[in-house]
Parts: structure tokens; C-alpha cells; sequence
């Protein structure tokens, strides 16, 4: 069994998941997250776990837990 290196994803790539991030939605569903990937070129699989990874810094950097609790973001 191969395992695969994570790929990190590119300049461009990091510009249109942090918009979306910002500026569409911190908790996308399936569809939006599956548009992103689309336009991004990365796996729905790899985008799902940028925004989880995102959102637990993003929390972090609020004074928040890094998993969801009783506070809605």
C-alpha cells in the first residue's frame, strides 16, 4: 500500500480557499465545498480538511475551543 505525500496547495490555490473562507463561509456544505474544490483543482477530500484545519486556527486566534461547542461562530 502507497501512501501518498500531502500535497501542499499553491499560492492560487490558498488565495481562493482563504476568500471563501473569509468572505463566503467558514462551515461550507457539500455543494459549496465541492465548487471550491472544483475551482481550486484540489481533491473534495483536501479541501474538506483545509477548512477543518482553518477553522481550528481560526478559532484558536478567536479565544475559541478548536472544535465546536455551545459558541456558534
Amino acid at each position: 500500500m502507497a501512501t501518498e505525500k500531502p500535497v501542499s496547495p499553491t499560492e492560487e490555490q490558498l488565495e481562493i480557499l482563504e476568500y471563501n473562507f473569509c468572505k463566503v463561509n467558514k462551515h461550507p456544505d457539500p455543494t459549496t465545498l465541492c465548487l471550491i474544490a472544483a475551482e481550486t483543482g484540489l481533491s473534495e477530500e483536501q479541501t474538506l480538511k483545509w477548512f477543518k484545519q482553518r477553522l481550528a486556527e481560526w478559532r484558536k486566534s478567536e479565544g475559541l475551543p478548536s472544535e465546536r461547542g455551545s459558541v456558534r461562530d
